[in-house]
């Protein structure tokens, strides 16, 4: 079953920054281009941070307070590891100092489910992205990945009938019935064995493009049972094997 790239919705055309650009010019980078954060380059065109709006206020709030005359203080004792980093950026004056790292990162060719999966694991709104020698070659953001959920109707139904029913299952096309409305696919019919349609269900759920699943199909056999006294057989004879 094709999965879509993240080569296929990322943004090639990425604004970017050195470890020397100023902060400063950061900043206007990210306000003339209405953007939220860009990557850091070296030399090799290769990510070695990432910097965001967040960066930029942590920055920004340790400027003098101009109805009080001084600094905003950070409190006294010991500073855990994300205290001395902020504690950095307050006074960075260029990229590499104000920028996060290490950064998360993906490849163009992951599929948009992976990268969707790491932006939400990691609580982050862009991703950059490689290629095989890791130097950037785009910027995929969530906007980008939320563009698999705006494939037609039609085209979901014709890949779940093709890929999981004819391909994967060597069922008649006609044996379910499918259908899909706003990326909702309703799957309708008798399949001989239950693990057939968990399997119907599992391989549509992972369909680009598909919102949900809803399960409408019947069988004849349940082979769940005989499946689960195998495994105990197998793990039984497994015992009496290292007697």
């Amino acid at each position: 079953m094709k999965h879509d790239k993240v080569g296929s919705v990322m943004t090639a055309d990425v604004v970017h920054a050195s470890y020397g650009t100023p902060f400063k010019e950061v900043a206007r980078l990210l306000a003339d281009h209405r953007i939220s954060g860009l990557p850091v380059l070296d030399d090799d065109d290769k990510v070695i941070g990432v910097i965001s709006e967040t960066d930029l206020m942590a920055r920004q709030a340790a400027a003098p307070d101009p109805l009080q005359g001084k600094h905003h203080t950070l409190p006294l004792g010991p500073l855990t590891r994300g205290a001395r980093r902020q504690a950095g950026k307050a006074s960075a004056r260029t990229a590499g100092e104000l920028m996060s790292e290490p950064p998360v990162t993906v490849y163009a060719e992951d599929t948009i489910v992976a990268a969707a999966r790491t932006m939400a694991a990691r609580h982050v709104e862009r991703l950059p992205v490689l290629d095989v020698e890791n130097r950037l070659v785009g910027i995929v953001t969530r906007r980008d990945l939320l563009k698999v959920f705006l494939r037609p109707d039609a085209e979901i139904r014709t890949e779940v009938v093709d890929e999981v029913l004819v391909r994967a299952l060597w069922l008649p096309p006609r044996t379910v019935e499918v259908s899909v409305a706003e990326g909702v696919v309703t799957l309708t019919g008798h399949m001989e064995r239950k693990a057939e349609a968990e399997i119907a269900v599992s391989m549509t759920r992972q369909i680009d493009g598909v919102v949900d699943v809803v399960d409408e199909l019947t069988y004849r056999l349940d082979d769940t049972r005989i499946r689960e006294e195998q495994a105990l057989h197998g793990a039984a004879d497994d015992w009496l094997r290292g007697l």
